[in-house]
């Protein structure tokens, strides 16, 4: 991939859209969240035409507070999957990625300031002044392997009337691994798009 990658996150209708593109502005996935669902599953389309599936994304259950959610190519088979750690997460985001078929751990995903997400979220909730925290706060987000190794950051941009995103890469991945990660981080901002 041509890092580093930027996610565009719009509320369209209640409707939550995210587009990802590379460093030259090409067009990777588009995700067009459906609200209402029971249990969560997420189509990932190669562009916004939405005419070819890329992934979906699929919640092991009903209830998402420490749900695992799996990523499968268009054809079925599995790529990998993502759960929250629930009471972990309150403080302080916290993910683990898993290898396909596994419950072996592949990568853990943290905020590296807590501070920062804690303030976006507040200050965003006052009148007038809530619309400038795009520009005021961003939360970081590291992806890294069990044994430490940091791969790729995830950041908030400055933006208005939009969340955007930089996905940057400090450490080696390989293809499979890159892929399971960019459905990590589209399925983490849907979900963390409500506390910056």
């Amino acid at each position: 991939m041509n890092y580093p990658l930027n996610f565009r996150f719009k509320l369209v209708a209640l409707s939550p859209q995210i587009y990802l593109e590379d460093a030259s502005g090409q067009q990777i996935c588009y995700v067009k969240q459906k609200l209402l669902r029971l249990r969560e599953k997420v189509e990932v389309f190669t562009n916004d035409t939405r005419t070819q599936l890329m992934a979906t994304i699929e919640a092991d259950r009903i209830i998402d507070w420490s749900a695992r959610y799996t990523f499968r190519d268009s054809q079925g088979t599995e790529l990998g999957a993502v759960g929250r750690k629930g009471m972990r997460s309150l403080w302080r985001a916290h993910y683990e990625v898993f290898a396909p078929g596994s419950r072996d751990i592949a990568f853990t995903i943290r905020e590296e300031n807590p501070f920062a997400k804690l303030a976006d979220g507040f200050i965003s909730q006052i009148p007038i002044l809530g619309m400038f925290t795009g520009y005021l706060f961003h939360p970081r987000y590291v992806a890294a392997r069990p044994d430490g190794t940091p791969v790729l950051r995830l950041t908030k941009q400055s933006a208005f009337f939009e969340g955007r995103f930089q996905l940057t890469q400090i450490g080696d991945l390989n293809e499979g691994e890159e892929t399971a990660l960019m459905l990590t981080f589209l399925m983490m901002n849907l979900l963390e798009r409500a506390r910056g």
